[in-house]
Parts: C-alpha cells; sequence; structure tokens
C-alpha cells in the first residue's frame, strides 16, 4: 500500500521534495501551502552549487530554459576601493552537467510547481493540530478538514508556526546582528564588476555579493550589514553611512529599487516528538547567508529525506537527524569565519586577510577541503 506524505509549506525545500516523492510511486504526496496561492514575485537571486544542482537534475533542472539561469566560473575578491584581491575558481568544482548555478528564485518556485499536478497542491491550509493515532498522524487544518498520513514534512520557514503547534510552545529563530539589502540591477554600462561572475567586496561591518541571474544583463545585488534591530530603519541614510562614506562610486549599485529584512538564524537544528515527522529547509535550521548554501541545503536535506524514505531504513528520525547536524557543523564554521573576515575594519587585519586570500584560492588543496564537502556532487 502506498505511503501518504503531506508536506506543510510550498517553498524551495517543499517543492523539491514533493518533486522527488511525486516519482517514486511507493508514495502519494500532498503539499499544503498556508497562503491562498503560490507567490512567483520575488525575483531576487539565489546561488546553487553543484551539491543542489545534482539533486535538481534528477527532477529535470537541466532542461530549464537556457537563458533563465547563468553558469558563474568566478568568485572575485574585492576591497573597499574596489581594488581586486584575487578570484576563486568555481568551475573546480563542476562537471560537464552540473554546474555552479544562478538565477532567480522565482525562476526555480515556478520550474518545481510545474511539475507538480494539482492534486498535489492545497493553497489556504493552515495546520491547527497534530496528533498520534497509531502509526500514523492526524493533521487538523483551521478550516476544519483533516488529514490521515504515514509522514509529515514541515518546510514553512524560519517562522514556521507548524512547529510551534507540533512541538507545542513558542519556537523562534535568533537575529544574527545584520540586515540584508536587496536589489535587481538592470544592465549598464556604468557596471565597474565583472558582469559573467560573482563579485565580493568587503567593507568595514558589511558586504556586497553582485552575481548574474540569467543570460539577460540583470544583477543580484545583496547587500549584508551590521545593525541593531530596529521596527523602523531610515534605509538611505544607512546607506550612506555605512557603505558610501567608505567608497562614494558605490552610489550606482542602490539606485534601484530596494528591499531590506533582518537576518534570522536558528540555535540550533529541530527534532520533532513524533518518530514521524520531519523538519525540513529553514524549518530545520536557518543557516547565516555567508556561504550562500541556504536553498542548497534545503534542496540537499530533501534529497537525503526521500533516499531514507524510500529505502525503509529503520530509525530514521535518527539517521535524517545526524546526518543533517554533521553538515549543519562543518557550514557553520565556515559562515562564521566569512563573516567575521568579510568585516574586518582594523587595517592590518585586512592587509593580512588579503594576504591568506590571494594565497588561498589559488591552493587547490585548501578549496577541496573548504568547499568540496560542500559543494561535492550528489
Amino acid at each position: 500500500m502506498k505511503k501518504k506524505v503531506a508536506i506543510i509549506g510550498s517553498g524551495i525545500a517543499g517543492l523539491t521534495a514533493a518533486n522527488l516523492f511525486k516519482e517514486n510511486y511507493n508514495f502519494d504526496v500532498v503539499v499544503y501551502e498556508r497562503e491562498k496561492i503560490l507567490s512567483l514575485e520575488e525575483g531576487y537571486g539565489i546561488q546553487l552549487a553543484p551539491n543542489s544542482v545534482s539533486v535538481l537534475n534528477k527532477i529535470g533542472f537541466s532542461n530549464l530554459d537556457n537563458n533563465d539561469f547563468f553558469n558563474p566560473s568566478k568568485l572575485n575578491f574585492y576591497s573597499s576601493d574596489n581594488k581586486k584581491i584575487c578570484d576563486l575558481d568555481l568551475s573546480n568544482f563542476n562537471s560537464d552537467k552540473v554546474k555552479y548555478t544562478t538565477l532567480r528564485r522565482s525562476v526555480l518556485i515556478e520550474f518545481l510547481k510545474k511539475n507538480l499536478f494539482e492534486n498535489n497542491l492545497r493553497f489556504g491550509k493552515e495546520v491547527r493540530k497534530i496528533s498520534k493515532i497509531k502509526e500514523k498522524l492526524l493533521i487538523n487544518f483551521k478550516d476544519n478538514t483533516n488529514d490521515l498520513v504515514d509522514f509529515i514534512i514541515v518546510s514553512d520557514g524560519v517562522f514556521s508556526n507548524t512547529k510551534s503547534v507540533v512541538e507545542n510552545k513558542n519556537i523562534n529563530p535568533s537575529y544574527n546582528g545584520s540586515i540584508a539589502i536587496r536589489t535587481v540591477i538592470k544592465p549598464s554600462s556604468e557596471f565597474n564588476y565583472d558582469k559573467n561572475n560573482i563579485s565580493l567586496v568587503m567593507l568595514k561591518n558589511a558586504h556586497i555579493v553582485i552575481y548574474p541571474i540569467n543570460k539577460k544583463g540583470e544583477l543580484n545585488l545583496v547587500c549584508i550589514v551590521r545593525q541593531k534591530l530596529s521596527k523602523n530603519i531610515d534605509l538611505n541614510r544607512l546607506i550612506k553611512k555605512e557603505i558610501l562614506l567608505q567608497n562614494k562610486n558605490l552610489e550606482n549599485l542602490f539606485r534601484d529599487q530596494l528591499e531590506h529584512w533582518p537576518i534570522y538564524i536558528t540555535k540550533k537544528p529541530s527534532k520533532s516528538i513524533y518518530e514521524n515527522l520531519f523538519y525540513l529547509g529553514d524549518a530545520f535550521y536557518t543557516f547565516p547567508p555567508t556561504m550562500a548554501q541556504g536553498a542548497s541545503q534545503a534542496i540537499e536535506g530533501a534529497y537525503d529525506l526521500f533516499n531514507l524514505l524510500s529505502q525503509e531504513k529503520q530509525e530514521i528520525q535518527r539517521l535524517y537527524f545526524q546526518k543533517r547536524l554533521k553538515k549543519i557543523k562543518l557550514i557553520n564554521s565556515r559562515s562564521r569565519l566569512n563573516y567575521y573576515s568579510f568585516h574586518l575594519s582594523n587595517p592590518m587585519l585586512v592587509k593580512a586577510r588579503n594576504a591568506i586570500l590571494k594565497k588561498v584560492t589559488k591552493s587547490r588543496k585548501f578549496l577541496n577541503s573548504y568547499f568540496g564537502n560542500i559543494y561535492q556532487e550528489i
């Protein structure tokens, strides 16, 4: 008899999991989304390393329109005065069919959605209660409907309401002391960086990442600025104070429409009280943004969980948690180091950092050690 899988949340993690389970005839899968529609308006960029691209290729990602993504081959490092320090060859981690990829988040969501049938997606569904009935789980929704399932995958984001319902306590993420400012830069002759690769500009208490997101010349910009949590942020004033006072030439990067939000992370990964309920993506653990692995780890985690459930292993909850915990520790150690080194202010430390970067970015042994266990194909 087929096993029924309910996925709570229709972000990258949930939709990736749904696509994987849909291809296995031993499972029936339904995605439940609290919102009335699946929003495709968010056009900001995401980065996908080979570890996630290799998973997506298993569900047809390689057939995506060639104009809708980009394959940068380098990561360029710049000092606060726009001088290039060095570059890192991302193609070291690529293969013929699996390459480091950048694109709009909405393009990936649309790809994941179109592979699902209408009966795989249910909207306007908010979880009121989850309870165990023998070996199954009963989901009670706020619209007074129910579903009895074999497995539940909760993937409704860093502010997961479902997690608080399941664990019967308020679970809130922590502010990490910085905000993200995002915009999409339109094609322009005024752009002073490499339009075909990723550029990282390191400043005092801030850094900027710019990269192409398609073949149309559009570039994604995300600026991470250390900032106390506040409900009322004067964005223009903040940019002038924290960015433009260090380099006025960066003003051109912030001319288009800007969005900003505080960055939250989770203190520890989540493990459910139910053996057949699993947290995935940001609901499981939210990464700091300085390794650009948020989307990739959501996809990788979905694949790990799919494999464990498909193989009908014993103690799946324990195996899944242990495997993801190992990867979390690896990425977090590097994310913390990146966060610190990208934001240095002491001139002597900046000089030492730049010298080290020039050396290590040309060391294949170092790159394999620092990135290889994260970026490697699955």
